[in-house]
């Protein structure tokens, strides 16, 4: 896993290609500032530090499904003595393991 200061130089990079950047204000649309591209720059390196530690989490509430069908999984499991809910959730954390 990549530190927040190796994703500081991923984004510098990335905002470097992306030149120039534009701002609108107050109508008038001008290219960022130094202080604007140095704020890009931490903005970027720490979304991207935060999807690398945290992505886990949005990619399995996305795969998990609905309450509602976890509710139906867990229900039709009890009525027919199967695992269907356990082998659901324990597929989601193999497909989207959290970092460590």
């Amino acid at each position: 896993m990549a530190t927040l200061e190796e994703l500081t130089v991923v984004a510098t990079q990335e905002i470097e290609d992306a030149k120039p950047m534009k701002a609108q204000v107050n109508n008038e649309v001008r290219e960022f500032t130094e202080a604007e591209y140095d704020q890009a720059i931490v903005d970027l390196a720490n979304s991207k530090f935060d999807q690398q530690e945290n992505g886990y989490k949005t990619a399995r509430q996305e795969a998990y499904g609905s309450i509602a069908d976890q509710l139906d999984m867990i229900y039709w499991d009890g009525k027919n003595s199967t695992t269907t809910f356990q082998d659901h959730i324990d597929a989601v954390k193999a497909a989207h393991p959290k970092p460590e």
